[in-house]
């Protein structure tokens, strides 16, 4: 465990070393002093650097950070100085745009020639425009009423795709012995199946109900929101026997930022501004399994 906050610097090329340059003369603008540190970094497929500060930053100073490093197509992360590497049991993340690379609902939507009506109303959940993702949800999947249930089983053939190092990250997380949460507000066809073919050791999400065959336009049961996206992380912990800092969570939207919030590392991966800004790392350039130099 480090006495300061470290800058971590990940990127699928060399890192530059003029990136080291740029963030010393800005940390000087700032107050503040970083110094390079070497680090025994895991044989992944990124390369990594890393600096120790002095001082915390503020959330003005971070996204500066972060501006810089992106001129130099690198991604950095702020890991905090209570943070414990080793001490980390959990990986809890969402799956919409963060584990895959659609938006479920929207696929769905699109047989039904609804997409674009559909798509307005993620977007703007996911912004945090629109508030009550409850509501949110029943809208959209009210639209879909009359969808045959084969739809789901062609979106996840023809369209869904894991995200560039999901793969890896699911293997190095249960190698190291995490316990593995997919917890999403899309839905249960598509969570149990990722479950199977990535090693999740749990999943949670919400159920469309079907009657002879085809969606009647909506859920069983509460529907998982952020509130609930957060309960469930605090089960897992519990289940684990350590505190939420001893957790990674991963997210790119609005409806992330309970689970996220107080967690020892929380990445935004390719988020929405409103995620990035809050989010320990922004994932915008790396793989999701980038995330295990995090805690090499």
């Amino acid at each position: 465990m480090s006495n300061h906050l470290t800058l971590v610097a990940l990127s699928d090329e060399p890192i530059p070393a003029a990136l080291n340059d740029a963030l010393n003369a800005h940390a000087k603008v700032l107050g503040i002093e970083i110094h390079g540190i070497k680090h025994n970094e895991q044989k992944i497929t990124y390369f990594s650097s890393r600096w120790s500060s002095n001082k915390s930053l503020t959330p003005e100073a971070r996204i500066a950070m972060r501006d810089i490093a992106a001129a130099h197509n690198v991604d950095l992360a702020f890991l905090s100085a209570g943070f414990k590497p080793d001490q980390v049991k959990v990986l809890a993340m969402d799956m919409d745009s963060t584990l895959i690379n659609i938006e479920c609902i929207d696929e769905i939507a699109d047989f039904t020639g609804k997409k674009t009506a559909v798509s307005e109303i993620t977007e703007a959940t996911m912004r945090g425009e629109i508030k009550d993702f409850k509501e949110s949800l029943r809208r959209r999947v009210a639209l879909l009423e009359g969808v045959h249930a084969d739809v789901l089983e062609s979106v996840y053939r023809e369209r869904l795709r894991p995200n560039p190092g999901a793969s890896e990250l699911l293997s190095g997380a249960n190698h190291l012995g995490l316990y593995t949460l997919l917890v999403s507000g899309g839905f249960t066809f598509f969570t149990e199946k990722l479950k199977k073919e990535l090693g999740f050791k749990q999943t949670q999400a919400n159920t469309l109900e079907i009657i002879d065959g085809k969606l009647t336009g909506k859920v069983i049961g509460d529907i998982v929101d952020g509130a609930a996206k957060a309960a469930y992380l605090d089960q897992a912990c519990s289940l684990m026997s350590c505190h939420k800092n001893h957790a990674i969570t991963m997210g790119d939207g609005s409806n992330d930022l309970p689970m996220m919030h107080g967690s020892g590392i929380s990445i935004a991966y390719r988020a929405k501004p409103i995620v990035k800004e809050k989010a320990d790392a922004a994932f915008d350039r790396v793989g999701l399994d980038a995330a295990l130099l995090l805690i090499a």
